[in-house]
């Protein structure tokens, strides 16, 4: 008797491979799924602001107790502080070189949620609900940040379990 085997051409395979691929990656983005630190234009150093200098996160993250967002700090918060401290930093020079043109900094973004996805730093943060490191991570002791949680559906409906926060569907898909 004769072996029933089957090959598949080079093609299908390709063609498999390719569908696979774009499968994984369409699932990929957007889902929040943990990352490693992004290459920014400044080399911000979390560390030394939240950890050594023990700055909060709302000071520079001004509207994360308020709004739906955390903000990020404008050129002129930054330089409040280096225009003496380490002024000639190479760092520091690039930041000046934004304050100057009255630009904001181009920083590349960490955490991206699907658009179907509703979330509120101020419903999370307000009256010391929830501090920052669940979703952030200790970036007092990290000098770059990656995405240190998956934001998953499963992950943050866990979460919310965990501290009795409402599970409804409506609170995060409106």
């Amino acid at each position: 008797m004769e072996s029933a085997q089957r090959t598949l051409s080079p093609g299908v395979l390709i063609l498999t491979g390719g569908l696979l691929l774009i499968t994984v990656l369409a699932m990929s983005i957007g889902t929040g799924s943990a990352s490693r630190p992004q290459p920014q234009p400044i080399d911000f150093l979390h560390r030394v602001h939240a950890g050594d200098r023990q700055i909060a996160c709302a000071y520079c993250h001004r509207t994360a107790e308020t709004a739906d967002y955390a903000g990020m700090p404008d050129t002129r918060l930054c330089m409040s502080c280096h225009r003496v401290v380490i002024p000639y930093s190479p760092e520091v020079w690039k930041l000046r070189d934004y304050w100057e043109l009255g630009q904001s900094i181009p920083w590349s973004r960490v955490y991206r949620l699907p658009a179907h996805v509703y979330f509120s730093h101020e419903a999370h943060t307000a009256a010391g609900k929830m501090s920052c490191v669940p979703c952030h991570g200790h970036v007092e002791s990290a000098d770059r940040l990656g995405q240190v949680q998956p934001l998953t559906m499963g992950w943050c409906v866990d979460c919310h379990r965990k501290r009795n926060a409402i599970t409804e569907c409506w609170s995060c898909h409106r």
